[in-house]
């Protein structure tokens, strides 16, 4: 697309079009107009399970694994916050970079810890995550509340399954989903 001071952009709002400003001129100071930061701060709780819900992820491993989950998520600059679950699934709390998808942070973080637990030993050779995740945003001021509910999964888990967990967490963000699908 070629950009011009004269060229004018349309903005479709379903009544009627408005003229949108595109003038690329210099300021009256003769300095070139910059485009301001991306400013971008999304808590993000991420919710998956292993696959079938298998409790694989016991004792001898689930620190490791959480660090590694952690590591991830900080490679990527998605600055993770709390990381914990119990032995068939993982919560994580981390702010979501700008710089990458949510659909991409979960493949890799999928993708690099299946492989990574597999060299652990062969109770591990069968290991897989579900098919899919929930994410829901956080508010800032509730950050903390999230980082103790991740941190007493194992008190939280002697009276609730992860399906009514789960299900409670679509029902609490109004989440529609085919209750066919959700468990796979």
């Amino acid at each position: 697309m070629n950009f011009s001071p004269e060229r004018v952009f349309y903005k479709n709002d379903g009544c009627s079009p408005s003229k949108i400003n595109t003038n690329y001129e210099q300021s009256p100071e003769g300095a070139q107009e910059n485009m301001g930061q991306s400013l971008v701060k999304n808590y993000i709780h991420i919710v998956f399970s292993t696959k079938h819900r298998a409790h694989l992820i016991n004792d001898s491993i689930e620190t490791e694994l959480h660090s590694y989950l952690g590591g991830i998520c900080n490679k990527l600059e998605c600055q993770v916050l709390k990381v914990g679950g119990y032995t068939d699934h993982i919560h994580i709390l981390c702010m979501l970079s700008k710089k990458i998808t949510l659909a991409k942070l979960m493949e890799e973080l999928k993708s690099h810890s299946s492989k990574w637990i597999k060299t652990k030993g062969a109770a591990y050779s069968n290991f897989y995550w579900q098919d899919g995740y929930g994410a829901f945003s956080v508010n800032p001021s509730e950050v903390e509340i999230v980082i103790n509910y991740i941190a007493n999964q194992k008190v939280h888990h002697s009276k609730k399954t992860f399906q009514d967990e789960y299900s409670a967490f679509l029902k609490k963000y109004d989440v529609e989903y085919d209750e066919r699908f959700v468990w796979l």
